[in-house]
């Protein structure tokens, strides 16, 4: 199973890939995974040049809507050259791309099938102004989660709040989610209500949400799950915040997790 991989804002392929040994390590060889720079060089997301140095890259600068299909552009001609592959694994703005992507090629070539299998959506969300542009109705509620969640992790994730507090900078600020194993009232997913969404906008593949109820945008990771088939896809709680953690727990779970969207891929 070959998996191409994009990063998050401000990071790198390398980084990319720095974060994910330790559950990669625990796949077969059987599974691949390619590490792709974003196009566009950037500064380096908050905090991250404590931990790597440059360069540093994004695959959009604002969520402008041409900024937006403008990714995607790029993306479509990088599986065209580099393709096919078997899934997409992503983090972050990364899950931005690939989400909204495949959300516009619902819309836009629903006869098509997505140039993917599987994806593995890590700590991210689909751009709520992507949403809008789809014709999804975005309640104010739904902005204020939005612009909240993105300020606490701009200062959760600093250097001043890594230098301060380390682990413990992490704060979920949304209420309980414990058990809830990422599936809340489809009615009302933090301001989006899931049972006036068109059917067609739909993330029709086997799909992976990997979340931590610590991370400021957690919201948006939950939003994404309920894009996707419920019969189709997995969530995970890593327990932390907008990273991927290390421990042993967690690595093997994530690896399950790849694992079993490989073989819900074959069948779906």
């Amino acid at each position: 199973m070959r998996f191409l991989c994009l990063h998050g804002k401000g990071t790198s392929a390398t980084i990319f890939k720095s974060q994910t040994a330790s559950f990669r390590a625990k796949l077969n060889n059987s599974f691949t995974f390619e590490f792709v720079d974003g196009f566009l060089p950037s500064p380096a997301a908050a905090g991250i040049d404590l931990f790597y140095p440059p360069p540093y890259y994004s695959f959009w600068n604002t969520f402008a809507i041409p900024d937006v299909r403008k990714a995607h552009a790029w993306l479509r001609d990088l599986l065209a050259r580099d393709g096919p592959y078997d899934g997409v694994m992503c983090f972050s703005q990364g899950c931005s791309l690939i989400a909204s992507f495949c959300l516009y090629h619902q819309v836009e070539t629903p006869d098509e099938p997505l140039p993917f299998k599987t994806a593995i959506f890590i700590c991210g969300g689909a751009p709520i102004q992507a949403l809008e542009d789809l014709g999804i109705e975005i309640s104010q509620e739904a902005r204020d989660v939005d612009n909240k969640s993105a300020r606490a992790l701009a200062e959760q994730a600093s250097t001043d709040a890594i230098l301060k507090s380390g682990l413990d900078r992490w704060q979920n600020n949304h209420g309980a989610l414990s058990g809830s194993e990422g599936r809340l009232d489809p009615s009302n997913v933090f301001g989006l209500d899931f049972t006036k969404m068109p059917s067609h906008l739909r993330i029709k593949i086997p799909t992976v949400h990997v979340y931590g109820k610590n991370d400021p945008r957690c919201p948006a990771s939950l939003q994404l799950s309920h894009f996707s088939d419920p019969r189709l896809t997995k969530t995970y709680d890593h327990g932390g915040g907008h990273e991927v953690p290390r421990k042993v727990e967690v690595s093997e779970r994530i690896a399950q997790l790849i694992e079993w969207s490989t073989v819900a891929a074959r069948v779906a």
